[in-house]
């Protein structure tokens, strides 16, 4: 389930006009104070489902780097989504960064949401956030087009979705003003990164612990028999 160029735009449209639709329906402003923050709450909204979203598919890539991944037929479903929720991400991240440069109030602006540590608001996480968006970019435009890169580049430009996850999860705790409230959430990403990678580490040892089994039963069973006098 490879998403075309036209059908990526068409997604990434519809998603725009979704969450833009949804906020002025479901948040409607009846005060002053609530019409100044609705756009803040709809850019700490998407930046938490964003945030969400990249654990997946980082996750699911986690799972996909199985060694026998060829024939672990549980790949054949996941690949797909890991392949695919990408769009998503990219789509709520759009809304992310254009709620913060259209909210007058938060003191990001268009320097601030573009180039690391010209924020007003909290400067560092908010550029933390940043160089997390232009390496996401990278890994998502090196993954579709892998064939005009050298062979082996794109997987080693690929592995950045770690680092790009890192500094989401540390722009959300760091930037944020609900962080207490959401640290649940932030302690349950953390576990399901750390127990993709645990699981991930475990399968390697068992097939290699099994590798070796083998190629010690065969020598065994190949060795000679030795020639007594007896």
């Amino acid at each position: 389930m490879k998403f075309s160029a036209r059908l990526t735009v068409v997604l990434l449209a519809a998603a725009v006009m979704g969450i833009l639709w949804a906020t002025d329906q479901i948040l409607p402003a009846t005060s002053e104070y609530q019409a100044q923050i609705r756009i803040w709450l709809a850019a700490r909204a998407t930046g938490i489902v964003t945030l969400i979203l990249l654990t997946a598919v980082v996750v699911m890539g986690v799972l996909l780097s199985h060694p026998r991944q060829p024939q672990w037929k549980t790949a054949k479903g996941i690949f797909p989504w890991h392949e695919s929720v990408w769009v998503f991400v990219l789509a709520f991240l759009a809304i992310h960064v254009i709620s913060l440069v259209a909210d007058p109030y938060a003191g990001v602006g268009i320097g601030g949401a573009l180039v690391p540590g010209l924020s007003e608001y909290r400067s560092v996480p908010v550029a933390l956030g940043v160089i997390g968006l232009y390496a996401f970019v990278v890994t998502v435009i090196t993954a579709r087009y892998t064939k005009l890169l050298p062979r082996g580049l794109w997987l080693r430009l690929h592995r950045l979705s770690a680092v790009v996850l890192a500094l989401a999860w540390l722009h959300g705790v760091l930037a944020g003003t609900d962080t207490e409230a959401l640290r649940p959430l932030y302690w349950t990403i953390a576990g399901a990164v750390v127990g993709a990678v645990g699981y991930r580490y475990w399968v390697v040892r068992l097939v290699t612990r099994r590798a070796r089994a083998a190629a010690v039963a065969r020598g065994v069973e190949t060795a000679p028999v030795p020639v007594t006098n007896d």
